[in-house]
């Protein structure tokens, strides 16, 4: 098993989370947020943010992303820009380039794009 520093904010319950966009919700446009945001449903536009974003098990994004830390547990279709740390889990799907400073490909988890990994600054 590996141990990834950094991961705690993976286990943090659904109630920790200020807003969550729920299944069966269908959102077009730009979401920005400065909390961590959960999407269980179907989004596709632009997600600008300087907090957490989870994309949890069920959930369809199609979206270019930037945030603090991306955890990808459903389908993501865009490039992701994340100031620390992209996890993609053994549920989930990216389909688009990375850049952050940390990547995490879980055994059973669908990658295909570019991978660029930054410096720690």
């Amino acid at each position: 098993m590996f141990d990834v520093k950094e991961t705690e904010f993976f286990d943090i319950e659904d109630d920790a989370f200020d807003t969550v966009l729920e299944a069966g919700i269908r959102f077009t446009g730009t979401i920005r947020f400065v909390k961590p945001f959960m999407i269980r449903g179907s989004v596709s536009g632009r997600i600008d943010a300087t907090s957490d974003l989870v994309i949890d098990s069920g959930a369809e994004v199609e979206a270019d992303i930037s945030a603090a830390r991306v955890l990808v547990k459903g389908r993501l279709r865009g490039n992701v820009s994340a100031q620390k740390m992209v996890f993609v889990t053994s549920s989930g799907t990216l389909d688009g380039d990375i850049t952050a400073e940390q990547v995490v490909l879980a055994p059973g988890s669908v990658f295909s794009g570019r991978c660029t990994m930054l410096k720690k600054s």
